[in-house]
């Protein structure tokens, strides 16, 4: 039997353009990525520590994920790694990477350096925060040269508010630590409460530095008591305390927040939509669990491969365009297309809620109604920033 012309004329054509690809350069997209490790300082509990690498890895995963299918597509993805103790060094570390050509970057850091970072590498760069849950850089600190990744803390309080209104949790006993980010969390649930309808029956104030270990059955019943509530909310970002607020409460009442049910970006628990892949692909890459920050910066790379593909073009103004308009939709492993918001540049994602073991919950909690997205009622919709007009070019609403 003879092959028909048409089928030999199309073969011919794909191995003509085949080897074009092949014989042309491959477009590199060079990111780089920022983490500030300063020492970590004493906690009360050190059961738990951090990964040192946390955040790094997620990266690193996002980068080989990129290139499993850049390959196809004649491109090719390379992280630069800077990582330090010393905020200002970092920041000028970046200032040279920025020289040698590199124009997008994953932060890892806090608000302030963040901030710093912005304005050193200026409007031709473009940064996605994988570092900072701070709700300033959503609402009024605006960056127009930054993407959030990394969930606001509006959103995880928003997240956990939405189920206890659904299990008609009302009442809460606040217990907040001395730490700003501890002030930072407790203030995006004063928030949330008045959005969902929680009432903040007490709030109590952690000032003690008493090694709990020994000492937790006798004084966490003592400092719990008061009006009765339906559960402990604890505000302890560092986990000095939070772990020994369960099962020793003055009322016997379930404990959520930083510490017991806690709302993450990501979680080892998560196994759904496809994410046991994703789980196991980390698990074999970095030798532990995924958490928040790895989350976020797989994230932000992702997010920058998929512009990129669809671009055919690594520089930053179009890549961000693209980002914050309809046309983006991020598959990311959590049973939702993710997009970010065109008015403040966060990631719009679901929120797990979860306890060491199990995933309790993800919000949107069912019935939650928004004109738009339901993702949107987690933190601070359009009305509620101020930050519009700088992402107003991306927006195609």
């Amino acid at each position: 039997m003879k092959t028909p012309r048409l089928f030999k004329t199309c073969l011919l054509a794909l191995t003509l353009l085949g080897g074009a690809a092949q014989a042309s350069d491959p477009l590199s997209v060079e990111v780089g990525y920022l983490s500030y490790r300063p020492p970590t300082p004493p906690a009360l509990s050190n059961i738990l520590p951090e990964a040192r690498d946390t955040g790094l890895r997620g990266a690193e995963l996002g980068i080989a994920d990129s290139n499993t299918t850049g390959r196809f597509l004649n491109q090719r993805y390379q992280l630069q790694n800077l990582r330090g103790e010393d905020p200002e060094a970092l920041v000028q570390q970046a200032e040279a990477l920025k020289r040698s050509g590199v124009r997008l970057f994953v932060a890892d850091l806090p608000a302030p350096q963040l901030r710093a970072l912005s304005q050193r590498l200026g409007p031709d760069t473009l940064i996605f925060n994988a570092g900072s849950a701070d709700d300033a850089l959503r609402r009024e600190q605006c960056l127009a040269n930054v993407l959030h990744t990394l969930p606001s803390r509006a959103m995880l309080s928003d997240a956990l508010a939405q189920w206890l209104a659904a299990r008609q949790w009302r009442d809460w006993l606040l217990i907040v630590g001395d730490q700003p980010e501890d002030r930072a969390f407790a203030d995006a649930l004063h928030r949330s409460a008045g959005r969902f309808g929680g009432r903040i029956v007490d709030e109590k104030a952690w000032s003690f530095d008493t090694d709990l270990r020994r000492t937790a059955q006798k004084e966490m019943p003592l400092f719990t008591q008061g009006s009765d509530y339906d559960v402990v909310l604890v505000a302890d970002e560092r986990g000095d305390f939070g772990e020994y607020v369960l099962y020793n409460s003055w009322f016997p009442r379930p404990v959520a927040g930083t510490q017991g049910l806690t709302p993450v970006a990501w979680h080892r628990v998560v196994e759904q939509w496809g994410a046991a892949q994703l789980q196991s692909r980390f698990e074999t890459l970095a030798g532990r669990w995924m958490d928040s920050r790895d989350y976020a910066a797989w994230a932000a790379v992702r997010s920058i491969a998929e512009a990129v593909t669809q671009l055919g073009s690594a520089d930053p103004e179009p890549v961000r365009d693209f980002l914050l308009s309809d046309r983006f939709q991020l598959a990311a492993f959590k049973g939702r297309k993710l997009s970010y918001r065109p008015w403040s540049g966060q990631l719009r994602q679901p929120i797990p809620l979860v306890h060491p073991r199990a995933l309790v919950s993800q919000s949107p909690q069912e019935g939650i109604l928004h004109p738009n997205t339901d993702l949107d009622s987690l933190g601070f919709d359009a009305p509620e920033s101020q930050c519009a007009p700088l992402y107003a070019k991306g927006e195609e609403r």
